[in-house]
């Protein structure tokens, strides 16, 4: 077993690294076979690598396995080897379509960290904590950009977290009201921020029938967000999980009231859209920033106003209800958008080290297996056809 931390080749660049420098070195130690690719995008420097005593090359050829972050550009694909990245293919998304294509014809196996899953199906390996606490910090600051009620560096120019929540201390937000959507990694993400920055916490019940002298922010699970189309009582979340299109949205109890939306699901393309572009059009619609960590692209999303992903470098678009269209930022008569698809890039330094710690306990180990029962639940594809599990992609991995 040969491994190789590959550079990072998708544009915009992605600065993040599946194992920092005193990780590999600790994996050497214990006898792991790394070598680092050279690069110059990274959040930690070739020297630092380099000083931890890590081997660094150009020629990736005699790895065995492979690790990045963001998907692979198909000229940088090497044949037949097992590759580590998050593809961006399991809900068949149109842009990458060819990537897929291109992992199969030669002969890859592709691992996608989103797929790996313990026994109960729990993820692993993910770095969607950091995900939701950019996310939370980029909706205040586009607030921020919007109503120029205060102000807020940009997450990406603060050196860590630590050196943030110095910063939160010293902001004074106005009496705006938060709805944030999930319970999982993201949204605890959002919730630390949030909390960090002193607003308080309400119920889902309190937030839609009262009225506060402080900002606030709610939490809010599927049983508040949707409701059954047979009309029959929501009992069951399973049941929504398992039978999405059976549900309809129960969102709309939020939009009069909500200043920011902060959206921190993760999203079945069958499960319902939280509103739809006519409700954004009502008068009583009061939300005018959507930070949309999941951001899935429009028409299929749960979001219809996420046209496009955004970028760290240019982070916010306006969307005018009126004509379904982008517009500039910050207008009065349209709804500010913030869909950065690689948000844990803006802190770099904090959710690579995390997500080492996560690799090296949970997946390195079965790497060390040959049956490993979590890797093969996780390979999109290998030996020039999908993944036994994947199947269910065969349409679109063939399709025009």
């Amino acid at each position: 077993m040969k491994i190789g931390i590959i550079k990072e080749g998708k544009t915009p660049a992605d600065s993040r690294v599946p194992l920092d420098p005193q990780q590999c070195r600790a994996l050497i130690d214990s006898g792991v076979d790394i070598v680092v690719q050279r690069s110059d995008v990274r959040c930690y420097k070739d020297e630092d690598y380099i000083s931890a005593g890590v081997p660094m090359s150009d020629d990736m050829s005699d790895r065995t396995i492979l690790l990045g972050v963001k998907e692979v550009p198909i000229d940088m694909l090497l044949a037949d080897k097992t590759y580590f990245f998050f593809s961006h293919t399991i809900k068949a998304q149109a842009y990458n379509q060819k990537l897929l294509k291109a992992v199969v014809e030669k002969g890859i196996r592709l691992i996608d960290y989103e797929t790996l899953t313990d026994e109960s199906g729990k993820r692993v390996i993910a770095f969607g904590k950091y995900a939701g606490m950019v996310g939370a910090h980029n909706a205040l600051w586009t607030y921020g950009q919007r109503t120029k009620a205060f102000s807020l560096p940009r997450m990406k120019d603060i050196y860590n977290y630590k050196a943030a929540q110095e910063v939160y201390g010293k902001i004074d937000i106005p009496n705006i009201k938060i709805a944030l959507t999930g319970t999982g990694r993201v949204a605890s993400g959002a919730v630390q921020v949030l909390d960090d920055m002193g607003l308080l916490k309400v119920r889902p019940i309190d937030y839609v029938t009262k009225t506060y002298d402080v900002p606030v922010y709610t939490q809010i699970g599927i049983f508040y967000y949707a409701k059954r189309k047979d009309k029959k009582e929501f009992d069951d979340m399973n049941d929504f999980y398992n039978n999405p299109g059976d549900y309809a949205s129960d969102f709309d109890h939020f939009l009069p009231m909500s200043d920011i939306m902060i959206n921190g699901i993760y999203w079945d393309n069958a499960a319902p859209a939280f509103f739809t572009v006519d409700q954004m059009r009502e008068d009583d619609f009061g939300i005018k920033v959507i930070a949309d960590v999941t951001c899935d692209i429009a028409p299929v999303s749960s979001i219809p106003s996420t046209l496009r992903a955004s970028t760290i470098a240019d982070p916010v678009f306006g969307f005018d209800p009126s004509t379904g269209k982008e517009t500039a930022p910050y207008q009065s008569d349209a709804i500010d958008m913030m869909t950065i698809d690689n948000l844990p890039n803006e802190m770099p330094r904090d959710a690579s080290s995390a997500f080492g710690d996560m690799f090296s306990t949970y997946v390195l180990p079965e790497l060390q297996d040959s049956k490993s029962d979590m890797l093969q639940k996780a390979t999109i594809a290998e030996n020039g056809d999908l993944g036994s599990h994947y199947e269910y992609l065969r349409s679109y991995l063939e399709g025009a």
